[in-house]
């Protein structure tokens, strides 16, 4: 059974960061992308940023351009999402997904596989 957990949310102030750790099980690691996305109250549902658990390839999209980096440790099927110099527009909730695609795709969103959300607060 695929499960994604996501973690590491919370509260920050604005130019602070925060990792958000996505923890993958279940899935054969060489072909699964893992993205994150986020939605802001009233806001559609956002990609960030998407990874291949096997080669590392990227997509980023906009909301990640510069604040954010995301990286996965193979050996503990682990995607963090590193992000700084939070901004109150990044206030969202932030869900980690995945699929037997590339990242360009996963980052689509039509993905099979979500984990639960986790919230990011940026005060101003």
């Amino acid at each position: 059974e695929v499960q994604l957990q996501a973690s590491g949310g919370g509260l920050v102030q604005a130019g602070g960061s925060l990792n958000l750790s996505c923890a993958v099980s279940g899935v054969v690691v060489a072909d699964f992308a893992v993205g994150w996305f986020r939605q802001a109250p009233g806001k559609e549902r956002e990609g960030v940023s998407c990874i291949l658990l096997g080669d590392g390839r990227e997509t980023n999209k906009d909301a990640a351009k510069g604040r954010f980096t995301i990286y996965r440790n193979k050996a503990k099927n682990l995607v963090t999402l590193q992000m700084n110099n939070l901004k109150p527009e990044d206030t969202a909730v932030y869900y980690c997904a995945g699929d037997y695609a590339g990242p360009d795709v996963v980052c689509a969103g039509h993905n099979d596989y979500w984990g639960r959300g986790t919230q990011v607060t940026v005060s101003s």
